[in-house]
């Protein structure tokens, strides 16, 4: 952060809003070089997350699913098609995409536009992987969706439309039943966290 190890803390420390945080964080508001050492690892940490009882039950493990898990599997890759953005290992294609989220609004968030200036890009935001989504609330770049019936139903409806709507993005028309089935095979992307070592301190 282009400072000493004390006055970084010290600057921190003068950022009202961090030390609710770091007392909720590391049970302590004090800001220590420590502990600020903690929270950008955490933030830098990769995840790693398999296991999952989808994992196991392309593994052969047929029970690993429930019924509607099962039934929301196929909707996400034949009926919805959602592995056109969430796809592989990762259920991500790592690419930028345009849903419409936030377009409506009077100044919206012009995305990856920012960046490239490329008009191509407006409106983009990069696709996360969906493992582990039950954990990840609220949904959208800007947290605007809270739940994942809510995710689902932006996207049975076809997106936000506007001038760069990805093609892909179109209506689903899909049942109440598929909807709930789709939430359900969601769940089922929820693995067990690899914890990964975390420093005590940055080196001096």
């Amino acid at each position: 952060m282009d400072n000493t190890h004390e006055a970084m803390a010290a600057k921190l420390s003068g950022i009202q809003g961090y030390r609710p945080l770091f007392q909720k964080a590391f049970g302590s508001p004090d800001i220590t070089i420590d502990a600020v050492a903690k929270a950008i690892a955490t933030f830098e940490r990769t995840l790693l997350s398999g296991k999952s009882a989808y994992d196991r039950y392309k593994s052969g493990k047929k029970t690993a699913m429930t019924p509607a898990q099962v039934r929301g599997m196929d909707v996400y890759f034949n009926k919805a098609k959602c592995d056109q953005c969430h796809e592989g290992v990762n259920f991500t294609a790592n690419a930028y995409v345009n849903l419409g989220i936030g377009t409506d609004k009077p100044n919206p968030d012009i995305g990856r536009f920012e960046v490239t200036k490329d008009p191509v890009d407006w409106g983009k935001f990069k696709t996360p992987t969906l493992r582990d989504i039950t954990k990840t609330a609220p949904y959208m770049h800007d947290g605007s969706l809270k739940t994942l019936d809510e995710v689902v139903d932006f996207y049975d409806k076809g997106g936000t439309p506007n001038k760069n709507l990805d093609e892909k993005i179109k209506k689903l028309n899909l049942t109440a039943g598929q909807k709930s089935d789709l939430v359900e095979f969601l769940k089922a992307l929820d693995g067990s966290p690899i914890s990964l070592a975390i420093p005590t301190a940055f080196p001096q």
